[in-house]
């Protein structure tokens, strides 16, 4: 592109982080480094009441953990801030009184009665609900009375009627829309703050935003920005608005069907390269007949442009993310997995200043993991301290002659050795099968009941170098 790329993502600092959040974020960062462009963070907190603090430093914390940084921004900095719009009043300000005088913008001073008034009666004539326009038939002798005798007041959007906003949406195609179904929108408010509309279209104006990448809810304001744009004289972005993410039933995304911050996936020990990539297929993929499903960071941003973002909504699979974090944790480097896995290991029962134990249990047990608070369960059978037969049908592979045989030919072949390990514990277990010609089912499961309880797990081998050599030779003893 001839001009450098540049992209915001400007969220409200209202909690948690949304996953369609984060798909968003990642988009912009993506659409920003595949280009060589600047990703600029901005806070959109002119709605003071539903500010939650701590939640900037938290949502800056997540994406970055994630791999998604800015190159402008609160705590970054450059040469476009403030970054916080609660710090940009005296510039919303200025460019309404601008508004004001060229006719593009209006006093309003209706009360909150009267607004509601209004959309009653509205509702009961089953017209749409907006504001009348009635502020516009005021005189300049009313308008100064009323500013004199310091009423409560609003400034609105002057639009323009019987005529048409067209727009081409880098995702959704042409979409115009008729002016006379536009509302006034507030631009200020009685407060002195800025709605959404002017804060938006001010600062990705004077922050040289090229490209404004954001969600499929944000495209009935699109008329109104444009206007406000136009009224000022401006060149107007490309836009492009991404699908929303779906529940399962076709539902938006909502916390009464799972979870939906982001903060919540990475604390259950979804991996940050594993919900990235998730993330990133949520309404977009390479390009027709591509197979592949897993990407790292570098190759979504070699990959990422917009035309391949698809414009119907899609669906958080849950079972297709725990499918993808498995494979995420079957492959991980083991010294990495180890580190990050040591809060889910605490109060099992397993040492966890012994990290060479942990990597071992880890590569034992990781296959089956979906998500690392699942390790608790899985890691109960090495640090017990006696075998539990999990269900009473078991007990009868246990206590035949044939199990009782095999049991003490292992266990005075495992006495032998300085220390076991999984190669000389296969070597044992071959002997055995020689020497007593117990051979298949009729050794391994016995012996996979009598150190696990279970009839199911991880390698023996492994099991048996993890559990040691006396803790071996106790539970097989049990039985012979």
């Amino acid at each position: 592109m001839s001009q450098e790329v540049r992209v915001r993502f400007a969220p409200s600092p209202t909690g948690f982080v949304h996953i369609g959040s984060l798909r968003t974020a990642l988009f912009n960062y993506l659409f920003a480094r595949h280009h060589g462009g600047k990703n600029i963070l901005r806070i959109e907190d002119t709605d003071q009441t539903r500010k939650v603090e701590g939640a900037v430093e938290n949502l800056i914390s997540s994406l970055g953990r994630l791999g998604i940084t800015f190159d402008e921004g609160p705590e970054t900095g450059g040469n476009h801030g403030p970054y916080y719009q609660s710090e940009r009043l005296n510039i919303y300000r200025e460019y309404c009184e601008q508004l004001l005088a060229s006719g593009h913008a209006y006093y309003a001073f209706e009360t909150q009665d009267e607004l509601d008034e209004m959309r009653r009666l509205q509702q009961l004539e089953g017209k749409q609900t907006m504001y009348d326009r009635r502020g516009r038939d005021l005189s300049d002798d009313e308008v100064n009375e009323k500013l004199a005798s310091d009423a409560p007041r609003v400034i609105r959007l002057k639009v323009p009627l019987g005529e048409e906003v067209r727009f081409n949406d880098l995702v959704k195609g042409n979409i115009k829309i008729d002016t006379d179904i536009v509302d006034d929108q507030i631009l200020l408010k009685s407060d002195g703050f800025p709605t959404y509309h002017l804060a938006n279209v001010v600062d990705d104006h004077l922050m040289n935003i090229t490209h404004i990448i954001r969600g499929e809810e944000w495209i009935t304001s699109v008329p109104k920005h444009i206007l406000i744009y136009k009224a000022l004289g401006w060149d107007v972005p490309l836009m492009a608005h991404v699908p929303l993410i779906l529940n399962p039933d076709k539902s938006k995304l909502s916390k009464r069907q799972g979870d939906v911050a982001v903060e919540d996936y990475l604390q259950k020990g979804y991996l940050k390269e594993a919900l990235v990539n998730f993330i990133a297929l949520l309404g977009w993929n390479p390009g027709e007949g591509e197979e592949k499903e897993f990407f790292s960071m570098e190759e979504l941003t070699k990959e990422f442009t917009l035309d391949k973002v698809q414009t119907s909504g899609a669906v958080f699979n849950i079972d297709k993310l725990n499918w993808m974090n498995n494979a995420y944790i079957k492959n991980y480097d083991i010294d990495k997995l180890a580190d990050i896995s040591m809060p889910f290991f605490k109060g099992t029962g397993i040492d966890m200043n012994d990290k060479d134990r942990v990597k071992k249990i880890l590569s034992a047990i990781r296959v089956y993991l979906n998500k690392l608070n699942e390790i608790p369960e899985h890691v109960e059978l090495f640090a017990a301290t006696e075998v539990t037969i999990k269900e009473e049908t078991l007990l009868e592979h246990l206590t035949s002659e044939t199990s009782k045989k095999a049991f003490a030919s292992l266990s005075e072949k495992i006495e032998a050795l300085d220390f076991l390990t999984a190669d000389n514990y296969k070597l044992a277990i071959s002997e055995v099968q020689s020497e007593t010609g117990i051979k298949g089912k009729a050794l391994f499961k016995p012996v996979r009941i009598a150190l696990t309880g279970s009839e199911n797990g991880p390698e023996l081998p492994a099991i048996a170098e993890i559990l040691g050599k006396d803790k071996v030779i106790e539970f097989l003893k049990r039985w012979h």
